[in-house]
């Protein structure tokens, strides 16, 4: 069954500077809100502190938690609805030397003014402030790193301006779902460095397929102009293209609405980040290859390398 015909003829190129238009305004508003907010929304992960993870026998009243926990000195604590009568309570301070200290503290305050077995405390994360920083720097190595073993692994199978443009790609599908987190007011925490992992290679994945057939198109037909060449394999991929990303993101979507509140964020990363990838991968990379052979041109097509 051919759901997209093979014989498409859009013109993609065509796109290239609206598109490249489009994603600068985005990565802009991007950086607008991250100013706003004042940097991410780093999660304990990354920010330090404690978190505590609390259920309650009917929806509980977040201002008399915040009221309960300032006598046991967690003032300015940050109450968050976690499912269906729960709540997290995240608090600067940490107590990673004495966790059982914590959570007496926390239990005798919500004791006092719940009572006793109307609740139950399900989960307390400690991380230091220390421990937080060496994750965040942890974290931007191992996003930088992979960029720089694709850029390696594409320039040797390829060759550079196909890497240059596979790159140029993927930190454009990493701004891109940051954006989209900082709009939304998303933590960030290790889960959400996994997803722009995932991201990354799921998006080089299908960059490198559209660049194989623009070598292969470009050694048959080595009298068409590149941007013929890169218009045809484009379309001559697309069918793979929106099959392969509708059915990821089609799960990504049941994951979303259904997968629970402990999944949540990391979904919607992965929701903004699969369609930027297709999108930076028809409209985005490809492009660059051809904006790249203005500027150096490869050497004649046709020949083995």
């Amino acid at each position: 069954m051919e759901i997209i015909k093979a014989e498409t003829h859009f013109n993609f190129v065509k796109l290239m500077k609206p598109a490249v238009l489009l994603s600068m305004a985005v990565i802009l508003i991007g950086i607008i809100s991250l100013i706003w907010h004042g940097g991410p929304n780093y999660g304990i992960d990354f920010a330090g502190g404690s978190l505590i993870q609390v259920k309650f026998q009917s929806a509980p009243d977040a201002d008399k938690i915040r009221d309960s926990l300032k006598p046991v000195g967690f003032e300015g604590s940050i109450i968050q609805q976690f499912g269906a009568n729960e709540v997290i309570i995240r608090t600067p301070q940490s107590a990673a030397t004495d966790p059982q200290g914590l959570t007496s503290r926390v239990d005798g305050a919500l004791g006092a003014a719940f009572g006793k077995g109307s609740y139950e405390v399900r989960r307390i994360e400690v991380v230091g402030p220390k421990v937080g920083k060496d994750l965040t720097r942890k974290a931007l190595l191992a996003i930088v790193f992979s960029w720089i073993g694709i850029l390696i692994y594409v320039g040797v199978r390829f060759e550079f301006r196909y890497a240059l443009g596979g790159i140029i790609a993927l930190v454009h599908d990493v701004l891109v779902t940051i954006t989209f987190m900082s709009l939304f007011n998303k933590e960030f925490d290790l889960n959400i460095v996994a997803a722009l992992l995932t991201i990354i290679g799921y998006s080089i994945n299908d960059t490198i397929v559209i660049f194989d057939r623009i070598r292969e198109n470009s050694r048959k037909d080595i009298k068409t102009p590149l941007l013929d060449i890169i218009n045809t394999s484009v379309n001559q991929t697309l069918g793979r293209t929106i099959l392969t990303s509708l059915t990821v993101f089609m799960v990504l979507l049941i994951l979303f609405f259904f997968g629970g509140a402990v999944i949540h964020d990391f979904t919607f990363a992965l929701l903004v980040g699969t369609v930027a990838g297709v999108y930076s991968t028809i409209f985005i990379a490809s492009p660059i290859v051809l904006l790249f052979e203005k500027f150096k041109p490869a050497r004649p097509r046709g020949k083995s390398r």
